[in-house]
């Protein structure tokens, strides 16, 4: 079994292009399954277009977390009701594919300073009145002596889960087709049709499909459709790698972040593994264009951030990468229908080296499999969610950071609301398109 999707897979979404949508949705992760399944239920006529395969990206290659823990405040608020529409999903569209674990997610504190950050989100945390505890030193040693180290202490939220990424995101999609929407993969949209300064629809490679509201939900791809289309949407693409191991005692309950090391337990009764330390960058030309904007999340960030000299040719603004193209002309989204990075061999060794002496009870226990997505990055490492403050029309569900999959259906509800014209049930301020245009401090999130 492998937990990625590839072109190798067959086509399970073929539903024919439509001349009409009230929505066009541009990419089939989880936020943009999200937006048309809840787009769907409220009776809107919706086609998705998905270049290559559904959930085929990031979205089945992420770490499998539903955490509230941790998360920038803006975003919060919107997790915690992500958290209660995860816990529904599967009842609600009868797909057991969707089934929520709650796990609860436990961050280790290596040192004095790392609690005190602790101590801060745990008062956020309160606000909201979540479930989050902070632990002492022997606390956790009493609670997770699964987990060997030193620790200061640690940081605990209960309601926190997983689910299975691989499974969840086409699963969705199912529900989504039977709810009304129109679903197709290997379907490239090339361009938007602008008319009088607004979305009048969209030029895929099957054909154009007349609509008055599209959202794009592209991943590491956005901001590359964007520019096309001569907006300028910043966003830059760092390589995640993931391992899962093979079936080992299940020891280890809840999703665990240590220095170093982060670990969940596997339907598959194996875990996904991951060092969570190494951020790494294929140098393009955006990479020179928005330098600037990253510099403070850079700065702010824990992670050991590598920049690569270049991306393989067709990865997301690799050097020599088409960078306009017309509505008649063959796009870089069907040149690459599907990113299949290489896992990082530098994270492949953190963690063989780091298993077993992090869980004893692991030691020995064999990887089966490694690979590794594309995270799309904003430069304050929050999303993008609204109306282009450019182009009426346009409405955007991107940058998701590292952070998408968790928050996923609630980035698509609100999405749906957006779109429809309903005032959100959420404070999106923080992710306005034009905050990198209008001034405003650039202030990073958790990243």
């Amino acid at each position: 079994m492998t937990s990625m999707i590839t072109e190798a897979r067959p086509v399970q979404f073929s539903g024919a292009v439509p001349d009409a949508a009230d929505v066009v949705v541009i990419g089939g992760g989880v936020a943009g399954v999200a937006a048309a399944y809840y787009l769907a239920k409220r009776g809107r006529s919706v086609f998705l277009a998905e270049k290559g395969r559904v959930a085929a990206e990031q979205s089945s290659r992420n770490w499998g977390w539903v955490r509230q823990q941790g998360r920038d405040p803006a975003e919060l608020p919107i997790m915690i009701e992500a958290n209660r529409l995860w816990r529904g999903l599967a009842a609600e569209t009868g797909e057991a594919d969707l089934a929520f674990t709650q796990s609860g997610c436990l961050y280790l504190a290596k040192d004095a300073a790392a609690m005190a950050k602790y101590s801060g989100w745990h008062d956020l945390a309160k606000r909201h009145q979540l479930d989050t505890t902070l632990l002492s030193a022997a606390e956790v040693r009493q609670r997770y002596p699964m987990a060997a180290g030193d620790w200061a202490g640690g940081m605990i939220t209960p309601s926190d889960g997983r689910a299975e990424p691989f499974v969840a995101v086409p699963a969705l999609a199912r529900a989504a087709e039977r709810a009304g929407a129109v679903i197709r993969e290997a379907c490239a949209v090339r361009t938007l049709d602008v008319q009088n300064g607004r979305v009048a629809g969209v030029v895929t490679e099957a054909g154009r499909v007349r609509a008055d509201r599209v959202v794009l939900a592209g991943g590491a791809w956005s901001t590359y459709f964007a520019a096309n289309a001569g907006l300028d949407l910043p966003q830059l693409a760092v390589r995640s790698t993931v391992m899962r191991t093979e079936p080992a005692p299940d020891v280890i309950g809840p999703n665990i972040s240590s220095p170093g090391l982060a670990i969940r337990r596997r339907a598959d009764g194996g875990y996904s593994v991951t060092s969570g330390d190494l951020a790494e960058h294929f140098l393009s030309p955006k990479s020179f264009r928005y330098f600037a904007k990253y510099l403070k999340l850079m700065k702010a960030s824990a992670k050991d951030v590598r920049i690569r000299v270049a991306a393989p040719k067709g990865y997301p603004g690799a050097w020599g990468a088409k960078r306009r193209w017309g509505a008649d002309e063959a796009s870089p989204f069907e040149a690459m229908r599907i990113v299949n990075p290489d896992p990082s061999p530098v994270v492949v060794e953190r963690v063989r080296q780091r298993l077993g002496q992090r869980f004893p009870d692991l030691a020995g226990v064999k990887v089966a499999e490694a690979w590794a997505g594309m995270i799309d990055v904003t430069p304050d490492a929050v999303p993008y969610v609204g109306e282009d403050h450019r182009l009426a029309g346009l409405f955007y569900a991107t940058g998701l950071s590292g952070h998408g999959f968790g928050i996923g259906p609630a980035i698509g509800k609100l999405m749906a609301e957006l779109v429809v014209g309903q005032t959100p049930a959420h404070d999106l301020t923080r992710f306005r398109t034009e905050r990198f245009f209008d001034g405003s401090p650039i202030v990073p999130g958790p990243y």
